[in-house]
């Protein structure tokens, strides 16, 4: 990080993915506050440099390179016609609101990426302020997730000054954009007669948003593979706003449809061949395991302040000094070896009949099991049975919570046509249709000394 000499001007941060990245003194305080700093030592992607030993980035990098992309996507989105309509000065505040909720969008993250996730305490005890005029849309008998820290850190910690520091907009607006389901006083994000929140919370969270179009092309670069490398820069290049009763969504010119099918491709083959990835998933089932014996007495903090002490070293240095079996596999690298792996429908992977001969046969054994899905706001929206148009912004599948917010497609009918015409992003590309069903893994582990016998147990059953 190169200083900033006078402190007043802004600090560029030399990132490996997107070049020079500018931030203002108040993102810079943001960036130092210990809440922040303790994504330094969280790595991106958990376990996964057992496997692909360049992937030590961390989530730090990452939520500076999502601040990064939300600055630049707000800029295109806003240089058109119906942005312009937004004063100039209200532009600023918009800008600054989206960039810092991309940038605070991870600061909640647990240590090893999901893994650890296990553990959290019942969201009561966590004590979420914004959360309580709202228990049916946060139960506080649940369990907290990553999420749940990220809005007490924006909303109730010591960072919220910061967040809040030049007195533009409140912290609850902020979390209104990482959380769609949050209700904020609308006029937080009016600009021009418009709501612009919809578009502004889908480039923190939606089937294109800043977060993602970072972590792809960054977990590529750093794990060594080509995956996740698709064009962001013509896709940033042709967002657009598309207003309709008064409120502001996110489109995208038909130009940059093939470049969203690849950003889609991109997406679903990383998660195949990188988070995904066999050994990745062992150690984050033993990790499970440690945990659901009771984890030797680990606790996460509900004292937000105290979360600034949690990450991946923490962790670790707990399993470490543990003795229980799962967190000496862990830290002696002594993990489960894949024995069997399956790929298909509910039926082709049921390995039910293994794992009972196995288990008979007194061989120690887990099953893990992982879903591979294209798009989960698509398969959302079908099952909620609607379309575009009938799904508004923070409406959510019962099941799984997921904001089903609508994504449009302008296409320009001719040169200098006053209004382009607006189909929904499910009708402009086939993908959501060709990859619709799941692929699902099913895969059985043993240990290093069980695989030869365990291989002939299963041998005419496999």
């Amino acid at each position: 990080m190169i200083p900033d000499t006078p402190r007043a001007r802004a600090t560029e941060i030399r990132d490996p993915l997107h070049g020079a990245i500018r931030v203002t003194p108040r993102e810079r305080a943001m960036l130092d506050h210990p809440l922040f700093q303790r994504l330094r030592h969280i790595k991106q992607l958990g376990f996964s440099d057992l496997s692909f030993p360049g992937a030590t980035h961390t989530r730090y990098l990452h939520s500076i390179g999502a601040l990064h992309l939300a600055g630049r996507a707000f800029d295109v989105v806003f240089s058109g016609d119906v942005g312009r309509t937004v004063s100039p000065e209200r532009r600023a505040v918009l800008r600054d609101m989206v960039r810092t909720a991309a940038l605070l969008h991870d600061v909640g993250h647990a240590p090893f990426s999901h893994a650890s996730e296990y553990a959290m305490p019942p969201l009561a005890e966590l004590a979420v302020p914004v959360y309580a005029e709202s228990p049916e849309l946060y139960p506080p008998t649940r369990q907290a997730t990553h999420e749940d820290y990220t809005i007490k850190v924006i909303t109730d910690s010591s960072l919220t000054r910061l967040v809040e520091g030049g007195g533009d907009f409140p912290a609850r607006a902020v979390a209104g954009l990482v959380d769609p389901r949050l209700p904020v006083d609308s006029s937080w994000y009016r600009g021009g007669g418009i709501d612009w929140r919809p578009l502004l919370q889908q480039l923190i969270s939606s089937e294109l948003d800043v977060d993602r179009m970072d972590y792809l092309g960054r977990d590529s670069h750093f794990a060594g593979v080509h995956y996740g490398v698709f064009d962001v820069d013509w896709l940033v290049s042709n967002l657009a706003p598309h207003v309709r009763g008064g409120r502001a969504w996110l489109g995208l010119s038909d130009r940059a449809i093939y470049a969203f099918d690849d950003f889609l491709i991109a997406r679903y083959h990383m998660f195949l061949m990188v988070y995904f990835h066999y050994r990745s998933v062992a150690y984050e089932q033993m990790l499970h395991r440690f945990f659901h014996a009771g984890g030797d007495g680990w606790a996460f903090p509900t004292n937000i302040e105290d979360y600034a002490f949690v990450d991946d070293a923490t962790l670790f240095a707990h399993l470490r000094r543990s003795r229980d079996p799962w967190a000496r596999r862990i830290v002696t690298r002594q993990e489960y070896k894949l024995l069997l792996e399956r790929h298909g429908s509910p039926e082709d992977i049921d390995l039910s009949p293994i794992k009972e001969r196995l288990d008979h046969a007194g061989v120690p054994n887990f099953v893990t099991q992982s879903k591979g899905e294209l798009s989960k706001y698509f398969a959302h929206r079908k099952a909620a049975g609607g379309t575009q148009w009938t799904l508004p912004l923070g409406e959510v599948h019962a099941d799984d919570q997921l904001p089903t917010a609508p994504i449009y497609v302008l296409r320009q009918r001719y040169r200098g046509a006053p209004d382009p015409e607006v189909t929904e992003l499910e009708d402009s590309t086939n993908l959501f249709e060709r990859y619709e069903s799941q692929l699902r893994m099913t895969r059985v582990y043993v240990p290093p000394d069980c695989v030869e016998r365990a291989g002939k147990l299963i041998d005419r059953i496999a």
